[in-house]
């Protein structure tokens, strides 16, 4: 089996479940990789969806700082 044959048999079968509504596809929160400016930590934000920047404090410093 190739790819192209694996890739339309996993479409076939996403179709099928979302018909028989045994799969229920939801939009959740928004996860954003934001680098502290102060300390150059990694924070992972949570924020809601439709929302690009949200604030937030640095996990290692507590500075206070809004995403990009």
């Amino acid at each position: 089996m190739n790819k192209q044959a694996m890739r339309e048999e996993a479409e076939r079968l996403m179709r099928e479940s979302l018909e028989r509504r045994t799969v229920v596809v939801k939009q959740g929160d928004t996860r954003i990789l934001a680098t502290c400016g102060k300390c150059g930590a990694q924070n992972k934000v949570s924020a809601p969806k439709g929302v690009s920047r949200i604030e937030f404090a640095c996990k290692e410093c507590s500075h206070t700082q809004v995403t990009l």
